[in-house]
């Protein structure tokens, strides 16, 4: 589980394509050695499992992953080209601050990007969003996007918009991201489970 609080900005050193998927290569500011084979990092919202780590002598430290086909067909990844910057965020640990909401890591689908207005270093960002996923997103609520923890400032229809402060822009990739960009989403759980819990209610009172 994560809190899409953003700890680093990774940087794609290396993307190998194979038949079931991409191997990644990603540079950190995380002490390799401090990363567990197997543990699992948040790349921009993705859980991807680390299969490698170690330090490059040029680049620094870096973790292996590997996205799998299905995960291709989901998220960005397959479009993201050596050099990216990405969002990073390690596993939450048990007494760890909740400082955004729980974030699962596994993504609904992809958001475009469809307004991008700026206010000093303040950014609005609008997104349109496929019609399965719209229902999931509310005023007020929260929803990560990139793997970062945002609060939906106002919903129309399929799109809806977010505020980035300063400090999110200059600890994260969003300052990257342009109109006509597509990122990662994955709705709040609650709402997931609330509309599970509507839809479970309307089936009963059709069988009275």
């Amino acid at each position: 589980m994560f809190t899409g609080i953003v700890t680093d900005v990774g940087r794609l050193l290396r993307a190998d394509e194979r038949n079931d998927g991409r191997a990644l290569r990603i540079a950190t500011a995380y002490d390799a050695a401090g990363i567990d084979l197997g543990a699992s990092i948040a790349c921009d919202g993705i859980c991807l499992t680390v299969t490698e780590r170690g330090v490059d002598p040029q680049d620094g430290n870096y973790f292996d992953v590997f996205a799998a086909r299905e995960t291709l067909d989901v998220t960005e990844v397959s479009g993201w080209r050596v050099g990216r910057r990405i969002n990073l965020e390690r596993a939450l640990k048990i007494g760890d601050e909740l400082g955004g909401h729980i974030v699962s890591g596994h993504v609904d689908g992809m958001a475009e990007i469809v307004g991008r207005e700026e206010t000093g270093e303040q950014i609005t960002f609008t997104f349109a969003v496929a019609p399965a996923i719209a229902p999931f997103i509310a005023r007020k609520g929260s929803v990560a996007l990139n793997g970062t923890s945002l609060t939906v400032n106002a919903v129309e229809g399929n799109r809806f918009s977010v505020h980035l402060i300063p400090y999110t822009v200059d600890q994260t990739n969003w300052g990257d991201n342009a109109v006509g960009d597509h990122v990662n989403i994955e709705v709040d759980p609650m709402a997931r489970y609330a509309a599970r819990l509507f839809e479970t209610l309307g089936d009963t009172s059709r069988k009275e």
